[in-house]
């Protein structure tokens, strides 16, 4: 198995996440897969609402989409061109999240084309889009089926390991893996920072960074900074468009939930009818919930950021990540800011 060989079928798997996630029919052979079998690809994404009630159809189509779309031969070519194809195979282990379609793809991806065997932990949250697209992939380069282990069991033999959890999941990781070379993730949040220029198309992209996805991700923004003279109805106006948000029932019950919470006790907070914004200097928000804080000047979010920049994984805004970017990550934007390939190039 050589590294071309990986490249050209993660490319021809890219083209059919593509084609999935604008939810658009089969066309014909270029995909290198039948309609039978492309009808039921469609066929697992339409019941993933039933493994996870936060899998709605648009949101595995979103992660497909934007997954698929890194996956050109041209992209995958020039980022791996930095790193060295191994000769010497690793067996990596991955635990992988469930909070979001695929989570694990990036990491699913670079033990791979790093030329590792990838031993992953499906979670029970996300544990049939994975093997779908291996089955495909599979079919495109026939020899890397030995080079893939997927379990929803005990993870057996590995030379190195990343985990992917909460902050209380490190506990378990360091007990159980941390003999090994490994990386350790846990929670993280986004930012936003306005400057008082924003227009009400950014405010607008904003929206998609709070709630694809639902705010499950460690790329969703759960706290605005914003100029102390700035007016929030700026804000919700902007944000309008996402109001369907509300009609899924999982996001609801977590509005209604916490809307009642903050009434009982009698806090201050804003309400748009499918959000709720509360003025604090807090980082992660609760669910359908966002939290703001006016700055008086640059120095103060500086300091912001220096406090709170172990918990960030994206900060959004017109002097970093543009609005409504955040959830469309590049192959080297690797979470929590370590070098994913460059980690499996050091294994031993």
């Amino acid at each position: 198995m050589n590294k071309e060989t990986l490249i050209n079928a993660f490319a021809q798997l890219g083209k059919v996440m593509v084609q999935l996630g604008k939810q658009e029919p089969w066309t014909d052979f270029s995909l290198g897969l039948t309609e039978e079998e492309y009808e039921k690809l469609q066929i697992v994404i339409n019941r993933q609402i039933h493994f996870n009630g936060w899998f709605s159809k648009k949101s595995v189509c979103d992660s497909l989409l934007a997954l698929g779309n890194q996956l050109s031969v041209e992209s995958l070519t020039s980022w791996t061109s930095k790193y060295q194809f191994t000769e010497n195979p690793k067996r990596v282990g991955v635990i992988m999240a469930g909070n979001l379609p695929l989570v694990g793809f990036h990491d699913f991806l670079c033990v791979l084309l790093s030329g590792n065997h990838i031993v992953a932990k499906m979670s029970s949250d996300d544990k049939t889009l994975l093997p779908a697209l291996t089955e495909l992939l599979v079919k495109f380069a026939p020899e890397i089926q030995s080079r893939i282990t997927l379990t929803e069991n005990r993870i057996g033999e590995i030379d190195a390991m990343i985990a992917t959890g909460s902050n209380n999941s490190m506990r378990y990781f360091e007990s159980y893996f941390g003999k090994y070379p490994h990386i350790f993730r846990k929670n993280r949040t986004s930012l936003a920072i306005f400057d008082g220029s924003e227009t009400e198309e950014q405010i607008h992209e904003l929206g998609k960074d709070i709630f694809t996805y639902f705010g499950l991700g460690c790329r969703n923004v759960s706290q605005i900074l914003i100029p102390a003279d700035f007016d929030i109805n700026r804000f919700f106006g902007g944000i309008i468009n996402h109001s369907e948000v509300v009609n899924h029932h999982k996001y609801a019950n977590n509005y209604d939930y916490n809307k009642a919470i903050h009434l009982m006790n009698q806090e201050n907070i804003l309400d748009n009818g499918f959000m709720l914004l509360k003025e604090s200097d807090e980082l992660h928000s609760p669910l359908a919930m966002l939290f703001y804080h006016r700055y008086e000047n640059q120095s103060e979010v500086e300091n912001y950021i220096e406090k709170h920049k172990e918990n960030l994984q994206v900060i959004v805004g017109n002097q970093y990540i543009p609005f409504g970017q955040a959830q469309c990550p590049m192959l080297s934007d690797y979470a929590d800011g370590i070098d994913t390939m460059k980690w499996l190039e050091g294994l031993k």
